[in-house]
């Protein structure tokens, strides 16, 4: 198995780096961040005044929401749109294998994104008054967060990205539903109707209660399986919508 992904998986990145889309989608979320995190006065570290990196963590799940469907949105649907997927089913290959073989690849995608942004912790610590202000160890469990969120958020891309032979389509469907499970249950539980206790279970549905629970420095084997669940959820229900269209295919003929 390992082998086949591994050719579906370098596929992928060569294919997401020969397009100028790829860069333009790492770019744009990396000017995004230094924006949002040292130009703009609402939500910049210099004028929140503290040795943090809190407001780059509370931004940076909504700047994935936009980043991971920019990168997952042509996985499967350049391969319906151009005719490729029927060649791929003709290889030694399992739909597991390409389904897995995409998904890293945009996950190391994501992380590689990701990689610049660790600069921001060091340029905080030597903009500090005060030496080794800045909790590290706090960070460190914050990336690892966002790793797992950016895990959950990329199978949510796959699988939406199975649904169309539409690029855009696929990006805006994937982006709704990113928001949806990220904040949508937190969102819900607000409501009055459900402020008996109802609205503390409703939010730990949603991926948002989780990030914020691993943001904290404490990585909890509850909120671990919970990423881990998202995603082999997404991952299945990608492959059924393979089968689902192989089985169309197949009646049509």
């Amino acid at each position: 198995m390992i082998g086949p992904m591994r050719s579906i998986f370098i596929k992928e990145i060569n294919s997401f780096f020969s397009s100028i889309v790829g860069y333009v989608a790492i770019l744009v979320f990396l000017a995004a961040c230094g924006l949002f995190l040292w130009v703009f006065e609402d939500s910049s570290i210099l004028a929140y005044g503290y040795a943090t990196m809190d407001r780059y963590f509370e931004l940076a799940p909504w700047l994935l929401a936009l980043l991971i469907p920019a990168i997952t949105m042509r996985s499967f649907a350049d391969e319906f749109r151009g005719g490729t997927i029927e060649w791929l089913s003709t290889k030694p290959l399992t739909d597991l294998d390409i389904i897995l073989g995409k998904y890293f690849a945009c996950l190391v995608l994501v992380a590689f994104a990701l990689l610049p942004t660790l600069v921001y912790a060091f340029t905080i610590d030597n903009l500090s008054k005060i030496e080794n202000t800045v909790d590290f160890g706090a960070i460190a469990g914050s990336y690892f967060g966002l790793l797992f969120l950016a895990a959950g958020f990329t199978a949510i891309g796959i699988f939406c990205s199975s649904l169309t032979n539409n690029q855009v389509v696929g990006f805006l469907v994937a982006l709704f539903a990113c928001y949806l499970l990220y904040s949508g249950f937190d969102s819900l539980a607000a409501l009055p109707a459900f402020a008996e206790g109802i609205d503390y279970y409703l939010s730990m549905i949603g991926m948002a209660f989780h990030y914020k629970s691993i943001s904290r420095g404490l990585i909890d084997s509850r909120d671990v399986i919970y990423f881990l669940s998202v995603v082999v959820l997404f991952i299945a229900l990608t492959r059924f919508s393979l089968n689902s269209r192989t089985w169309d295919t197949a009646a049509q003929d």
